[in-house]
């Protein structure tokens, strides 16, 4: 028999759980689905919220063939032969496939590259599944010519009314008595995972099929279910929770917490990448310029991890860690960002000062470009006030220097370079 979760995928929209901002009435996938104009596309997002499925049913809605690789399993060779197997369809007038990639960013550059042809010409239409960010997994030249779809993790409402529908509706359970008393325990174990969800399920009312009412509880939940490894899903809630408390440890300066939950998510599994990533982000958005060599540290951790790998890579990691958290911190360089965005966004596109423009031509010079601009380099200190930001915007102060030994002393050089200018 096949498992519970293999019988319950939906096989139309209708029967579809979740991803509504996609597919619910009016959304975007939906409609282009509906006027049978398809792009290829990403659909970004974690496990067992629906991607494969909805790439079985995009395919089924379009009537068109349904191509399938693995990219754990495929090769460049196997690539080539889907696309000449699609081109060869052209013959007989019929519509383009869905070549459907599940993991696409375990597909190396050259692998990718393979498809880029095919793609532009139309041959196929893609659709890639990745539980990683496509902005780092996916080539740009890919990335260009898809559309890309985020799916989010299903709601506690989701979840619980797909184990109220394989209840009522499976050919199997509809036919046991089984009442869900209760269902936080089986939702925390499969955090946020439809598939999981629905194979934990299945798991418990097998540990109960001798019985002749079965009623499901937290308690004999997490009895059955208590030889399940760490209580860490890389993909799920957890994999939220731990990574937020990993930053917020760093962030508060405690070295213990911060290589504990980093203990955590590489005995879980985590994606060593993920972490050094967070790290590179941590390094900037936390320490900036208390200390710079912050983030040359990360970036040299990222780049060790890409080289070494695991085990060893853990090493590293942990040295990562303990430096970033025992850091001093300032997020000014964060916080001038924001500020600097929200300016732009409120006042549009200001007019760049003559002064400071490019004038490459005569004609932008008898317009005046450049005109009345100071070389710095020119004057003691190679330094010489002038106006650099739009007139609306005057001296206005986007960088607040934070309250740190390495900070302090760039705010004092600011107040002499800027006295009378800028509010240091």
């Amino acid at each position: 028999m096949k498992p519970l979760a293999e019988r319950m995928r939906p096989k139309n929209l209708d029967e579809y759980v979740g991803q509504k901002h996609l597919i619910g009435d009016g959304a975007v996938l939906r409609n282009a689905l509906t006027s049978g104009r398809l792009s290829s596309m990403i659909l970004w997002g974690p496990p067992g919220v629906g991607k494969t499925t909805l790439a079985n049913i995009i395919s089924k809605q379009l009537e068109r063939a349904f191509i399938t690789l693995s990219a754990v399993h495929s090769g460049v060779k196997d690539v080539r032969e889907a696309i000449k197997s699609a081109e060869n369809n052209r013959f007989f007038d019929r519509k383009m496939p869905i070549l459907f990639i599940d993991e696409i960013h375990r597909f190396s550059k050259s692998q990718q590259d393979s498809l880029l042809g095919a793609v532009e010409k139309g041959t196929v239409t893609l659709v890639g599944a990745t539980t990683e960010n496509p902005s780092f997994e996916v080539i740009p030249a890919l990335l260009s010519r898809c559309q890309v779809y985020v799916l989010k993790h299903l709601g506690k409402e989701d979840l619980g009314g797909l184990l109220e529908k394989a209840i009522k509706e499976d050919e199997y359970l509809k036919e046991k008595e089984i009442e869900l008393k209760e269902t936080e325990a089986m939702l925390l174990y499969s955090g946020g995972d439809a598939r999981k969800l629905l194979n934990i399920l299945e798991i418990v009312i097998n540990a109960h099929q001798n019985e002749g009412k079965i009623i499901v509880e937290n308690k004999k939940v997490k009895e059955i279910l208590q030889e399940n490894i760490l209580m860490y899903d890389k993909s799920g809630e957890q994999h939220y929770d731990m990574i937020s408390a990993f930053i917020k440890s760093i962030r508060g300066s405690d070295p213990n917490a911060a290589v504990y939950y980093l203990a955590r998510m590489l005995e879980g599994g985590e994606d060593p990448k993920f972490i050094a990533r967070r790290l590179l982000i941590s390094a900037s958005e936390d320490i900036g310029l208390a200390n710079p060599n912050a983030l040359l540290l990360a970036q040299s951790t990222f780049d060790a991890i890409n080289v070494i790998g695991m085990p060893e890579g853990r090493i590293i990691l942990s040295q990562c860690t303990i430096y970033l958290a025992t850091s001093p911190k300032s997020n000014a360089s964060y916080m001038a960002i924001n500020q600097a965005g929200r300016c732009v966004k409120e006042k549009g596109n200001l007019s760049i000062p003559l002064s400071v423009r490019n004038a490459p031509t005569s004609l932008m010079k008898s317009l005046d470009y450049g005109k009345g601009y100071h070389y710095s380099h020119d004057y003691e200190g190679n330094f010489k006030q002038q106006e650099f930001l739009p007139e609306e915007i005057s001296k206005m102060v986007f960088y607040e220097p934070g309250r740190n030994s390495s900070e302090n002393k760039l705010r004092d050089r600011l107040k002499n370079w800027w006295k009378g200018w800028y509010s240091y």
